[in-house]
């Protein structure tokens, strides 16, 4: 086509253009503009106005956090700072699955730093919540520094505190331990676990989809450290304990086995051990007999070592004098048809004497010119029957039936520790009534500096005679000579008792005892030993806990700077030695 016949097109003259376009056609289109930037105003106005609430808490929920400021928990410690529990940091790893490379060959590296399975890591990282999860918790230091140089997308560490031990398993029934999330389960750890814990902090701050934190929306709430705790135990005393109480018994083949130090001037409990026992830094496969507080958590029948509060009681009520004469022959009594015995027979013997041999059937004859109530109040403010005034878990009151109850045999059982139960913490603190001149004190795991003050049970003269009977008990002719003591003068009762065993007792199961104190004339402690069921052929409580009790007094008085009270090396005798149950 040539160039004139280009310019000679007329365009306005198309059809197209010539015909009219209805004019509701445009208003049409103006009104629809008018309502879509209407309907655009009133979205505006309800997101950021009527509807601003809601919007606000969504945003919120997908990039504002509240990190939570961990408190530093406060340390455990003993008498002497050393320290039993305290808090180190530990990261914990976790992770935003979706956000992980499956096939990252660095994840290998990464589950053998944790310990843990290839598969077990991708089946965390495969979890239903696909922006957290947690991987490990309170890794230690140098393994978290390993895993950040890894710098695998996805991984995350956040800082946390974790637990330490020093002490091991000689304190554990002591202090007990922590959760992941720092607080306490067993132990000091849970029944101080509010003050210990102090006030965890804040922060809130906005996230963007890694996880990072991008600024502060509010000012930074400081977490309150929890304050220390110190404990009246002396970490020394407390270990010395444990390993004699452990060797005990492991020689003798026995269940298991329990001790308690108190210091008769404050009351304070200076030693409290448990075998088996655990270690609160590693508490993997944990059973019930390891985690068991046996001082405070089982209860038993005391045997002979509640003779000592019958006789003192015939002598309060002027029945007998130390050296009374009873007659034990033929080391058999029957009463209302039930028969009581000796190990074998004594004859006559004096008051000092039952105490000495451990006669029975000396206790019975003193214990039925008493009434029921009599023994029951004796037997009460001694706390026998009551939960032990100390914030531990899972102390036991023990049982003591009411005495309107008691039948004549019954009496009679429970002169010499059969027919009711006590645990060992009770029986320890209930011998501070002998060597407090006849106050029973109450007993503190937190240290004091104020001498404890004792509720009288007995008098001064009844309790200083039972001291002497006490340690005529240890000397020759005694049940338990091995419960002498270089250097320092001791006192105390042997026990014997057999096992319960559904409704009634085992005839091969036993639990040996002895409770005392030292020294004799001026006592500032006193220490209770139970073995449970040793089974090597040796079962009397004069052979079996009287050498933990002697090894235990001589350190922990070392160790309280207690100068020695005798001069003469005691001569222990050794062969078996009997004694009544």
């Amino acid at each position: 086509m040539n160039t004139s016949s280009r310019r000679g097109i007329n365009y306005s003259a198309s059809p197209l253009l010539a015909s009219k376009t209805p004019v509701w056609r445009s208003k049409f289109i103006l009104a629809a503009l008018a309502l879509a930037f209407a309907g655009l105003g009133g979205r505006a106005a309800y997101v950021q106005v009527f509807g601003n609430e809601f919007f606000q808490r969504q945003g919120e929920v997908r990039f504002a956090r509240t990190l939570d400021l961990p408190a530093n928990r406060g340390r455990v410690l003993d008498r002497n700072g050393l320290i039993l529990a305290s808090s180190v940091v530990a990261q914990s790893i976790w992770a935003i699955p979706e956000d992980v490379d499956k096939a990252d060959p660095k994840l290998k590296t990464l589950a053998k730093l944790l310990e843990l399975p290839l598969q077990d890591l991708k089946k965390k990282l495969g979890n239903e919540d696909k922006t957290f999860v947690w991987i490990k918790r309170q890794v230690d230091e140098p393994v978290a520094k390993e895993i950040a140089a890894l710098n695998i997308k996805g991984i995350y560490q956040r800082r946390e505190y974790k637990r330490q031990y020093p002490e091991s398993e000689a304190a554990a029934h002591v202090v007990g331990f922590t959760n992941v999330e720092d607080k306490g389960q067993e132990g000091v750890e849970l029944a101080f676990n509010q003050q210990l814990s102090g006030k965890a902090g804040s922060r809130r701050v906005i996230k963007d989809r890694l996880g990072r934190v991008i600024e502060d929306v509010r000012d930074v709430i400081p977490p309150v450290d929890g304050p220390d705790l110190q404990l009246s135990i002396d970490s020394k005393i407390q270990y010395f304990a444990y390993e004699k109480l452990k060797g005990a018994v492991l020689a003798h083949k026995a269940k298991a086995g329990s001790a308690i130090v108190l210091d008769v001037q404050s009351g304070e409990v200076l030693a409290l051990a448990n075998y088996p026992s655990y270690n609160p830094n590693k508490r993997l496969n944990l059973t019930g007999e390891q985690l068991r507080n046996r001082v405070l958590t089982d209860s038993f029948e005391p045997g002979s070592t509640m003779k000592p509060f019958v006789v003192s009681l015939a002598l309060e009520k002027g029945l007998v004098k130390p050296t009374s004469q009873i007659q034990t022959a033929p080391g058999r009594l029957t009463i209302a048809g039930s028969t009581i015995s000796d190990s074998h027979a004594h004859g006559l013997l004096t008051v000092e004497e039952v105490i000495q041999k451990s006669s029975n059937i000396g206790t019975v004859k003193m214990a039925m010119q008493m009434t029921p109530k009599d023994m029951w109040e004796t037997y009460a403010q001694a706390g026998f029957g009551q939960k032990p005034q100390v914030p531990f878990p899972g102390a036991v009151s023990g049982r003591l039936r009411p005495y309107k109850t008691w039948r004549p045999i019954e009496q009679a059982t429970m002169s010499y520790g059969y027919g009711l139960s006590v645990s060992l913490f009770q029986l320890a603190q209930a011998y501070t009534i002998f060597a407090r001149d006849g106050e029973l004190i109450p007993i503190s795991m937190l240290k004091t500096e104020t001498p404890a003050t004792g509720v009288r049970v007995f008098s001064e003269a009844t309790a200083k005679s039972m001291r002497k009977m006490l340690h005529l008990v240890t000397g020759p002719g005694g049940t338990a000579p091995q419960a002498q003591t270089m250097g320092y003068s001791v006192g105390g009762k042997t026990g014997t008792a057999h096992k319960q065993e559904g409704k009634g007792y085992a005839d091969k199961k036993y639990r040996g005892f002895f409770v005392g104190l030292a020294p004799v004339e001026a006592p500032r402690i006193v220490v209770a030993v139970m073995i449970d069921e040793p089974s090597d052929g040796v079962y009397f409580g004069g052979l079996v806990a009287a050498p933990v009790f002697s090894e235990t007094v001589q350190q922990t008085l070392r160790i309280l700077g207690v100068q020695p009270d005798m001069n003469v090396k005691p001569q222990i005798v050794t062969e078996a030695v009997e004694e009544s149950f």
